[in-house]
C-alpha cells in the first residue's frame, strides 16, 4: 500500500539523516556536552537541519520539536517528533546501535513513525491504519501469552533503580524465560517483528519512543508507560508489549515480592 504524504515525508527525512549520518560515521568528531550532559555531535545537528528542512517544506503548518534544535509551533494539532540520532553514545563509540527517530503526533496521538538504523541496516516504519513493517516484510508481535515463556529486554533502568518498583522487577525477571537489555531502536524493532515479547524502560524522553509508539501498535502490540497510562510528550517511561502480556506485566511491576 503506497504510504501516505505524511509517510512519504518522514521516510525522506529518514533517508536524508541516514546518508549524513553514514558520511560520518567512524570520523572522530568533535563532541560537546549539552546542558544535560549529554553528548552531541556535528552528526546530529546535520541530520535533524536536513530533517527539519523536508518535514517543513511539505507541511509547513505543522509544528516541529526536535532534540537539538528545539521546538516551532509545539501546540499545533500536528507535530513531528525527531530525535535525528538516538543512541549518540554508540554513534561516538562507532558502533552501529544508533538510529532516527521520526514521528507525527497528531490532537495528541502517535500516529505514524520511522526508526531508520542506516548503520545497522534496519527501517522500520508504520502509520495508524496500516501494517508495520521492517525492512520492506509485514510485521507482527508474538503470541506468547504468560511471562514465564516470555522474552523481556529492558533499557534506561537508572530511574527504576532508585524507586520502590526496583524488587518488584527483579521479580520480574526472575519469572521471564529470557533476559536481554539490546536497547534503543533495536528492542523495539525485535518486539514489533515477535522476536521478544515485552521492553521495560525508565528513564526515557518521548523523542526517543514516539515512533516506536506507532510501529509496536500497528504491529498488534500494546505500548504505554509504567503505569499503564498513554504515551504523550511528558512520558519518561515504558512498557511495551505484544498486549497479551501488557497487563500480566503491568502487575507483576505494581507488586511487592
Amino acid at each position: 500500500m503506497k504510504p501516505s504524504p505524511e509517510l512519504q515525508a518522514a521516510l525522506d527525512a529518514a533517508a536524508a539523516a541516514a546518508e549524513i549520518a553514514r558520511a560520518l560515521y567512524r570520523r572522530n568528531l568533535e563532541v560537546r556536552l549539552k546542558e544535560d550532559k549529554s553528548p552531541v555531535t556535528e552528526a546530529d545537528w546535520r541530520c535533524e537541519v536536513a530533517i527539519r528542512e523536508i518535514l517543513a517544506t511539505r507541511f509547513p503548518s505543522y509544528g516541529f520539536l526536535g532534540e537539538e534544535t528545539g521546538g516551532t509551533d509545539t501546540g499545533a494539532e500536528c507535530l513531528w517528533l525527531v530525535d535525528p540520532i538516538d543512541g549518540t553514545k554508540a554513534f561516538i563509540r562507532e558502533y552501529p546501535m544508533f538510529s532516527t527517530q521520526i514521528a507525527l503526533m497528531r490532537a495528541g496521538e502517535i500516529v505514524l513513525g520511522v526508526s531508520s538504523a542506516p548503520v545497522y541496516g534496519e527501517l522500520a516504519y508504520a502509520e495508524r491504519g496500516r501494517d508495520a513493517t521492517l525492512n520492506g516484510e509485514r510485521v507482527s508481535v508474538s503470541e506468547v501469552g504468560t511471562i514465564e515463556d516470555a522474552a523481556l529486554s529492558s533499557g534506561n533502568l537508572r530511574t527504576l533503580a532508585r524507586s520502590d518498583r526496583w524488587s518488584a522487577y527483579g521479580a520480574l525477571v526472575a519469572r521471564v524465560a529470557r533476559i536481554r537489555g539490546y536497547g534503543d531502536f533495536l528492542h523495539y524493532h525485535l518486539l514489533a517483528a515477535g522476536k521478544i515479547d515485552a521492553v521495560v524502560e525508565s528513564d526515557v524522553n518521548v523523542l526517543d519512543i514516539a515512533a516506536a509508539v506507532a510501529i509496536v501498535a500497528a504491529a498488534g502490540g500494546r505500548f504505554t508507560d509504567l503505569e499503564g497510562r498513554p504515551i504523550t510528550l511528558a512520558s519518561t517511561s515504558v512498557l511495551a508489549t505484544n498486549g497479551r502480556l501488557h497487563e500480566e506485566v503491568l502487575r507483576a511491576l505494581r507488586s511487592t515480592p
